[in-house]
Formats: C-alpha cells, structure tokens, sequence
C-alpha cells in the first residue's frame, strides 16, 4: 500500500532560472506559443520572478543576477528536460520555426512519441511531443514491467 495516495499529487510545474526572465517570457511566448500570465519585477523593472502557462501547466521562473551560471559550480542548467505534450508536433514546430525557431523537425521515437527538441535562451532543454502509440520497442535485453494498483 502506497503511503501517498495518488490523490494527494494534483500537477507538476518547472521552476526555471534565467539570468533574463524578461527576455525569457518574450522568447518562449513567441517561439512556443506560451501564455504569460504574472511577472514580478524589482525596482528597476528586472523581472525577479514570473509565471507562465503552456496549456494549463504553469511554468515559474526566476530571474537570476546577469553571471548567475558562471557562479555556480557547474555552469548552466543541467540534469533536467521540459516536455510540453501537444497535439500535432508537426504542426506546432511549424509555427516555431515560422517565429524563428532553429530547431530540427519532429521524428518518430521507438517509445511511442513524436518529438522535436530545442534549447531556450537560458539553455534549458524542451521537447514536443506528439503521443503515437503505447507500444515500445525495448532495447535488447530489456523487459517491461508495469505497476500494479
């Protein structure tokens, strides 16, 4: 028995660091399509914090001091990617590339997806993508072994 019942998990938002969270809300509102929805600015108009949604997934960001990748011990944000589930893939990356996307075109994937992968301004890692089917080809040796309720 699950100590945490799958109740009590109501979503999953990014929270995203941008050394320009202002030029990031312009840049992945025109590029993606997302919607802002608040931005908190300091006194001089620097954009602290903001949040955005892409469908009715809220992203939060924060806008980090010019140098902020340079100080930390690895630069650059690492070890995580954003997934935006979209209907028509294909569809949406021409719309990115019509804004100005360099991105290459959507491919299928053997787990079931067609995808496209880009990096924002802040080098933060998103994918696209277009759920096909629920069959996987499994790596040699591999074995899929679904949870049980």
């Amino acid at each position: 028995m699950s100590i945490h019942p799958r109740e009590s998990c109501r979503g999953f938002s990014p929270y995203l660091y941008y050394e320009d969270a202002g030029a990031a809300l312009e840049w992945l509102s025109r590029m993606f399509g997302f919607r802002e929805k608040d931005r908190f600015v300091d006194g001089e108009g620097v954009v602290r914090e903001a949040e955005m949604y892409a469908g009715e997934t809220i992203i939060m960001m924060h806008g980090a001091d010019p140098g902020y990748w340079k100080e930390q011990a690895v630069p650059g944000p690492i070890g995580h990617m954003c997934i935006v589930y979209v209907d028509d893939v294909d569809a949406h990356h021409a719309r990115a590339v019509e804004a100005g996307l360099d991105a290459p075109p959507p491919a299928d994937q053997p787990y079931g997806a067609r995808i496209y992968l880009v990096e924002d301004i802040g080098g933060h890692q998103w994918t696209f993508w277009q759920h096909l089917t629920d069959d996987v080809e499994l790596q040699p040796g591999w074995r899929r072994i679904r949870a049980t309720d």
